[in-house]
């Protein structure tokens, strides 16, 4: 049975006759704080639970990384467990057992109403911790299409996910692949999309790019699943100047695919704010493999630009339905994807930014990725109130 929505997916719950217990203090556990797009909600997150007034401490398997002076300027605590990545692995008993210990340490220590664990490592960790911590609410958090991989670590999800309370998905495609692949009951699933900041809708002034041609730009880890060999065979058929905004370690292998194309392609590294990149450029493209819930997708329907992208998880939910609000390709192919592009930048569809931009605005808000995490977490406080 498909997740179709959030109110599906809570259809199972009891009905509560009054509203929500009081959310008072939460923690959110990651593994790093990196420059993805997880760690980019989590920030959003932490600081808009903090400016309603709830009590939010990160805490962090590993090092920290450059999302975590953001969570200090917004006047979040954020607390380094210091667990050490041994022979490059941190699967280990060892290493496992000791990150355990001294997280369920911690947790007694804070006893917060909810712990939130976002990604594989941080729920594998998490939940065990929070239910030998006797943290009232456990949820851990699902943001990609693709499975766990391999045997045992299948096996440690579905044993983690009997100890969660519940599991909150960023895309409905994203709930629909949990609930099969992990065996997941729809009680246990809600949907919240992630959220955008206020200064995403905010004007910026276009980046000094000189470019003899129209311009491309992509936001994304210069990673093989994002699929940037075959933005490359698109722009070459299209003659378009190519900015990348993002570093990975594809990046020598692209310059050097880029120059046998014969594609003007701009390496911009990372770019920590992407509005002027968004705001020079004629079309967004992400053309990606595979994707959980984009933010790039996101920030380009924030900045009013025409996109193109692959319809892989969540993105058709971002793009699609009436009317349009951008154009959906299938993945692995560039001739698809240069047809799109030919298109929007002739011109055959008016009005596309505009329209994303405004749907943007009225459903992806941070307000709203706050209040439906509240909500959530209120209810789940509630229920176990109840019994």
């Amino acid at each position: 049975m498909a997740v179709r929505s959030r109110w599906t997916t809570l259809r199972d719950m009891p009905i509560l006759t009054r509203a929500p217990a009081r959310v008072r203090r939460v923690c959110l556990l990651i593994d790093q704080l990196g420059r993805g797009g997880t760690e980019k909600q989590l920030v959003l997150l932490a600081a808009g639970l903090r400016d309603e007034g709830v009590d939010v401490t990160v805490l962090v398997l590993f090092e920290g990384g450059p999302r975590e002076r953001e969570l200090h300027d917004r006047g979040v605590r954020v607390v380094r467990l210091g667990l050490r990545r041994i022979g490059g692995a941190p699967w280990t008993a060892a290493a496992n057992g000791w990150a355990l210990g001294r997280l369920v340490a911690l947790l007694r220590r804070e006893m917060p109403d909810v712990l939130h664990c976002f990604l594989t490592r941080g729920y594998l960790l998490g939940v065990p911790a929070g239910r030998l911590a006797g943290v009232p609410v456990v949820v851990s958090g699902r943001r990609s299409v693709a499975p766990p991989g391999g045997r045992v670590l299948k096996a440690a999800v579905r044993g983690a996910n009997r100890l969660t309370d519940l599991v909150i998905a960023n895309a409905y495609a994203v709930a629909n692949r949990a609930a099969h692949a992990e065996s997941l009951t729809l009680g246990k699933l809600a949907v919240v999309y992630n959220g955008l900041p206020a200064s995403a809708f905010e004007a910026a002034p276009p980046l000094a790019l000189d470019a003899r041609g129209p311009v491309l730009a992509c936001v994304a880890n210069l990673r093989p699943e994002k699929g940037h060999r075959d933005l490359l065979a698109a722009a070459s058929r299209t003659g378009c100047v190519v900015a990348l905004a993002g570093e990975g370690p594809e990046r020598a292998a692209l310059e050097r695919e880029a120059a046998r194309l014969g594609v003007d392609a701009r390496f911009l590294g990372a770019v920590p704010d992407v509005r002027p990149l968004l705001a020079r450029a004629d079309a967004v493209v992400l053309p990606s493999l595979v994707e959980g819930l984009s933010n790039a997708v996101m920030e380009a329907m924030a900045a009013g630009r025409p996109v193109i992208a692959t319809a892989v998880g969540g993105t058709p939910e971002l793009l699609g339905g009436e009317p349009r609000r951008g154009l959906l390709v299938p993945p692995k192919a560039p001739d698809a994807l240069a047809q799109a592009i030919t298109e929007v930048l002739g011109g055959a569809h008016p009005g596309l930014g505009e329209t994303a931009r405004n749907w943007a605005r009225s459903t992806l808000g941070i307000d709203q990725l706050v209040a439906e995490h509240i909500r959530l977490y209120g209810e789940q406080l509630e229920r176990l109130c109840a019994e």
